[in-house]
């Protein structure tokens, strides 16, 4: 009850984050003809907001330290991210819930001490989840259809709301597992690894499409870090391996996670001249700390 517990709050606080954000690029993304999709993204900001909000407020000293140090849930640029992208964008930003997610207090191994009742309100959560991920799932796949059909415009590139899709399904394929009590095998961890690799490619080829073409030296870095995901992704299916090469993905998403952190402040700072949200380029720094802390472990 403990490992479901703890598992799924920390879901919630990483996904749940990035659940919200993807609402606000879609909405960031739509034109006035599309009013009402724009309002349907925001309403789902605001509901995945107010999920987060109950996660972190049934986290504190319940979550591990290791995952509130990693830099999944915030980095040091996450509360300027959101401010400067809340004047670019006008969307407006709870910016209490990354202050209140840096301000949790991780559990020590040997003295955790669960409140009575918390299992009850994390299956509420857990529930509440299913259901927003869902309709989020709902929206993504009809932006997709419109974009692909030629029927509506968005800033987004097709690609990328199809990645987004992937990590909503990804985050609905966990809070299922929480919920069926399943374990965790050897096949679903390879598949882990290789949703992430994936991911890491498809970050790399959206900073090529999004930096402006004057940026060449950072196109042709996040090109190579592009190709270098593509080859790990291959190997196993040309080897008909049953594992993934774990060190070689660490080490290269640890580079691959410098670069973001670069482009993050090189944005923020406007030193860097591209089409990226500073959210953005925060929320994909983000996920590589995530995917460092699930390979270290």
């Amino acid at each position: 009850m403990e490992a479901y517990i703890v598992d799924s709050l920390e879901q919630h606080l990483f996904f749940g984050r990035i659940m919200k954000e993807h609402a606000l690029f879609l909405k960031a993304g739509f034109l006035p003809p599309n009013g009402d999709l724009a309002r349907e993204s925001e309403r789902l900001m605001r509901s995945f907001s107010e999920l987060l909000s109950r996660a972190i407020g049934l986290s504190d000293c319940v979550v591990r330290r290791r995952v509130l140090d990693s830099g999944e849930l915030f980095t040091p640029f996450t509360d300027c991210a959101e401010r400067q992208t809340q004047r670019l964008t006008g969307i407006p930003i709870d910016r209490t819930l990354t202050a209140r997610t840096m301000a949790l207090a991780g559990n020590r191994r040997g003295d955790v001490c669960l409140p009575r009742g918390l299992d009850r309100q994390v299956r509420q959560l857990n529930r509440e989840g299913l259901r927003l991920v869902d309709q989020l799932i709902d929206l993504k796949e009809r932006t997709l259809r419109g974009a692909d059909g030629c029927a509506l415009f968005t800033a987004n590139y097709p690609l990328l709301i199809e990645h987004i899709l992937r990590e909503a399904h990804h985050y609905r394929g966990h809070l299922a597992r929480l919920e069926g009590m399943d374990c965790r095998g050897c096949r679903e961890l390879r598949e882990e690894e290789l949703f992430w690799d994936q991911i890491m490619m498809e970050h790399a080829l959206f900073m090529r499409g999004l930096l402006d073409p004057t940026e060449e030296e950072l196109i042709r870095t996040a090109d190579g870090f592009a190709g270098d995901y593509r080859q790990l992704l291959d190997a196993p299916a040309a080897a008909n391996a049953k594992v993934m090469d774990c060190q070689n993905a660490l080490e290269l998403t640890r580079r691959f996670r410098d670069f973001k952190r670069a482009g993050v402040e090189g944005i923020e700072a406007c030193k860097i001249r591209a089409l990226i949200l500073p959210l953005l380029a925060d929320h994909v720094l983000r996920e590589a700390n995530h995917y460092i802390r699930l390979l270290e472990e």
